[in-house]
């Protein structure tokens, strides 16, 4: 069952450079900032799916929520701050 997790594990791992295509060369500030998300929820999956493999779920879940908590807090902040400075430019220019 540990050779489905790390086969699993590594798959997710290479699912990851899509979105890390995405946060590197995206057209737009919001394209790079989902991909960035994109990229945290694979990582608590990842971090899950470390827990399986080690045997050790518990500890990895209590990581994972805090990892998923913070992706989510900073991608509302990273969102609103770009908002916020696209209404500001848009202000200055009328």
């Amino acid at each position: 069952m540990k050779i489905f997790f790390l086969s699993s594990g590594i798959y997710l791992s290479l699912l990851m450079l899509l979105p890390l295509y995405r946060a590197v060369f995206g057209p737009t500030v919001l394209d790079r900032l989902v991909g960035v998300n994109a990229i945290g929820s694979k990582t608590t999956v990842l971090l899950l799916i470390i827990g399986l493999i080690y045997g050790r779920v518990e500890m990895f879940v209590d990581i994972a929520i805090a990892y998923a908590l913070l992706n989510f807090i900073t991608t509302l902040g990273a969102a609103k701050y770009f908002l916020h400075r696209r209404k500001a430019g848009l202000q200055e220019n009328d």
